[in-house]
């Protein structure tokens, strides 16, 4: 598949995972309207891109991003409402309704300043692994706002109710070991190890069934949305539908060689594929 060219956004691929980087290193990553464009195009050639099996979103340089820029997003927007709504409106497509149930795995690799905005697509990836040294921050109260967008919404799921409040009206910053025990990333480690651990994460998802991955992200996430009695009719019709959508027929095949062949142990490792 031939790759697209951008200019606020890079991609780079390594044998089934791919890299989707904000690429304005010298804004720190700062999200344009440009970026948000063109975000909303590279996520939806991904999603179709067959060489993708894992997506790592993370940023060119020493940041993850910077949150919205406030020249290009909102001051040359202030006087134009057709440009900040069509703005608006990727900024929403690609941080969360794209990224949030992107048909792959996906694992968000924050290699260094995470502010704003960019919480939304940090929680919308399915994991995130941050640097130690990482700085994150909700500091829209120090120009006189609010987490807007998303970011309050999507900070109400992964912080307790003490931990988002301290955050949102100090706008005090904190680094990625911070951000682990707090749980908005599923661990950090030294900046040196990073990419490795990134790597070593996605390698292992892709020994995993990818379409009962699909399934079993999905029915998470959506699942946690309803009530009991909805969620187990919503389950029952998913499992059914993995059953009959899977060419691989991964429970029959895990079963088998569970079972029958006792070759592996289900609660240690997958079964074999192919």
């Amino acid at each position: 598949m031939a790759v697209s060219t951008y200019q606020t956004v890079k991609i780079e691929r390594d044998s089934g995972v791919t890299f989707l980087y904000f690429n304005r290193p010298e804004k720190r990553n700062a999200m344009s309207p440009q970026l948000c464009a063109e975000m909303v195009a590279a996520l939806s050639e991904l999603e179709v891109d067959d060489s993708t099996d894992v997506l790592v979103l993370t940023g060119a340089g020493e940041a993850f991003s910077a949150g919205m820029d406030l020249k290009e997003y909102f001051r040359a927007l202030d006087a134009d409402p057709v440009g900040r709504a069509r703005a608006r409106k990727a900024s929403h497509d690609w941080t969360w309704e794209r990224l949030w149930l992107f048909p792959r795995p996906t694992i968000a690799m924050v290699n260094g300043y995470c502010f704003g905005n960019a919480f939304t697509p940090l929680v919308a990836c399915d994991f995130a692994i941050a640097a130690e040294d990482a700085v994150f921050g909700l500091s829209e109260i120090n120009w006189g706002i609010f987490p807007g967008g998303l970011v309050s919404r999507v900070v109400a799921d992964v912080l307790s109710y003490r931990d988002a409040l301290y955050y949102i009206l100090t706008g005090r910053p904190f680094d990625g070991r911070k951000a682990a025990e707090l749980r908005l990333v599923t661990c950090a480690v030294p900046r040196a190890e990073l990419r490795a651990e990134t790597v070593k994460l996605a390698r292992e998802l892709l020994g995993k069934n990818p379409y009962a991955l699909r399934a079993a992200k999905e029915a998470y996430k959506l699942c946690r949305l309803m009530d009991y009695a909805q969620a187990y009719n919503y389950l029952a019709a998913k499992s059914a539908e993995l059953r009959g959508a899977d060419p691989e027929h991964g429970r029959e095949q895990g079963i088998r060689q569970f079972i029958d062949e006792k070759r592996y142990r289900p609660g240690f490792e997958s079964y074999q594929r192919g």
